[in-house]
């Protein structure tokens, strides 16, 4: 029987929290891989269809952790003083903690702002050999936009707040100049791994247009790449909302799926 088994491991500000979903097998040697599972902004890794997707990988034989950011969850740190660049880095310790527990993490996985974080980092992580991206967006400039017409005063006075998801945030204005000083464009057209791309068109958070940016690619370039930065796949979701829990069909197809592709690039 599959076993989640909570971990704590050291990231840059402080302890971050995770949880591993191992499949039920006799040896570690017989899992096929290990994916590693960001969530979105003001998340975290109980997300529901972050779970039901984790252990329905497991079951599939795949190894999963799916952690914590700085400052939220069970982790340590202050979320105010988190960014896009926090975020990165928490993605980078929990994946030196897979490799040094297990084996380095042969997918990155994201859900909405987890997603942008994976797609960052995917070149810098020697294991990773594809990105799957849920409710994913193209850049972090349009968040930081969000964030200030939510509240002005977080230019005007450098600190502000916001209400996401029922809970009031408090963020500063450095969070806001990270997420605009990042060009993740650039960085995912450069990306040379294959790429799986999860969006609702009626996505009422981050718009389907982000998941046909993340997917195109410009006809003068094509000849320019090399092969697996062509495999980019776009699976859309219709009726999901963002946190892809309004369907109960959309989880299982969604673990069908992602874990169908790794098996063809593993």
């Amino acid at each position: 029987m599959r076993k989640s088994q909570r971990v704590q491991f050291p990231g840059p500000r402080g302890l971050l929290s995770g949880i591993l979903e191992i499949p039920a097998l006799e040896t570690p040697e017989e899992i096929r891989g290990w994916f590693l599972f960001s969530h979105c902004f003001t998340c975290n890794k109980d997300l529901k269809a972050i779970v039901r997707i984790a252990r329905g990988l497991a079951d599939h034989r795949w190894g999963v952790l799916r952690y914590d950011f700085s400052g939220l969850g069970n982790s340590e740190g202050v979320f105010s003083e988190t960014n896009f660049t926090t975020n990165c880095q928490d993605l980078q310790a929990a994946a030196n903690f897979l490799s040094n527990t297990y084996h380095g993490p042969r997918f990155l996985i994201g859900h909405s702002f987890g997603g942008a974080a994976s797609l960052a980092m995917a070149n810098e992580i020697p294991s990773c050999i594809g990105v799957v991206t849920l409710a994913a967006p193209s850049d972090t400039h349009h968040l930081a936009d969000l964030l200030v017409r939510m509240d002005p005063s977080i230019r005007s006075s450098g600190t502000g707040q916001v209400t996401i998801g029922g809970q009031t945030l408090r963020i500063d204005e450095q969070m806001i100049d990270d997420f605009l000083s990042h060009d993740l464009p650039s960085t995912v057209q450069s990306l040379n791994k294959p790429l799986l791309v999860f969006h609702s068109p009626e996505d009422e958070t981050v718009a389907f247009r982000h998941a046909l940016q993340l997917t195109a690619t410009h006809p003068t370039e094509i000849s320019q790449l090399k092969p697996h930065s062509q495999s980019r796949s776009l699976i859309s979701l219709p009726g999901s909302n963002h946190l892809l829990t309004n369907s109960e069909r959309d989880i299982p197809m969604i673990v069908d799926i992602i874990q169908a592709w790794a098996s063809r690039w593993s």
